[in-house]
């Protein structure tokens, strides 16, 4: 039996950060649950504390607020689709480190779960800027003296059935999912698989600091 956690969640009013949310709402596990964002996730209930930030870049009104939690779950990100270099390293990037470092000020104990991609570039290199910045992203993550650091790299996620803030598009391509996880099971998970995969990994550790789509699904099994 594994004792009861506190997690922080960015991004749960965009599809991953929402099923990761959803994950932890519905976990007995998970005892307090603090959200950041931009606007509001329009959720209530009596473990869910939510804090808006209108600019991430200024977190000094979140000072102290966090030094017995558990976990920091960041869900948050932009699509590389559209967006200039400059505008997806500031996000990707900047963003990430900046508020990693700040949690790490007064808690060194945390478990920081950054979601990253499938066809990330740990080496920094090669003709794909996102895969690139990703990367960094995860490398300088990894020199950060939190309790652990895991990156997590799904490819396709299916999303749960639902919730607010699915893309559109997944509505028409739900049914290829079986297919192609049977062919290919290291780029399909579920929403679902993500955020189990996630707590289980607060709380029991993994052996890798990278999990790929066939780690989360072994991970989310874990629940079961």
């Amino acid at each position: 039996m594994y004792k009861k956690i506190k997690v922080i969640i960015t991004g749960s009013t965009g599809m991953v950060g929402e099923g990761v949310l959803h994950e932890c709402l519905q976990s007995e596990a998970v005892e307090e649950i603090v959200v950041i964002n931009r606007k509001t996730c329009g959720l209530f209930h009596p473990k869910l504390r939510e804090i808006i930030l209108p600019d991430f870049f200024d977190l000094t009104a979140l000072e102290n607020q966090f030094i017995n939690y558990d976990a920091c779950y960041f869900c948050l990100g932009i699509s590389s689709v559209g967006a200039n270099k400059q505008h997806y390293y500031k996000i990707t990037y900047s963003l990430t480190l900046l508020f990693a470092k700040f949690l790490l000020k007064t808690n060194t104990k945390l478990v920081f779960c950054y979601v990253s991609g499938a066809g990330t570039n740990s080496t920094e290199k090669g003709f794909s800027n996102w895969a690139k910045v990703k990367g960094k992203t995860e490398n300088d993550l990894q020199k950060l003296s939190f309790k652990q650091t895991y990156s997590f790299r799904p490819a396709f996620i299916k999303p749960t059935e639902g919730l607010r803030f699915s893309n559109p598009l997944y509505r028409y391509i739900n049914w290829l999912f079986p297919i192609a996880r049977a062919v290919y099971p290291k780029g399909f998970c579920t929403l679902k698989e993500l955020g189990q995969a996630m707590l289980n990994v607060t709380q029991q550790g993994f052996n890798k600091n990278i999990v790929d789509g066939k780690d989360i699904i072994k991970l989310a099994a874990l629940s079961r």
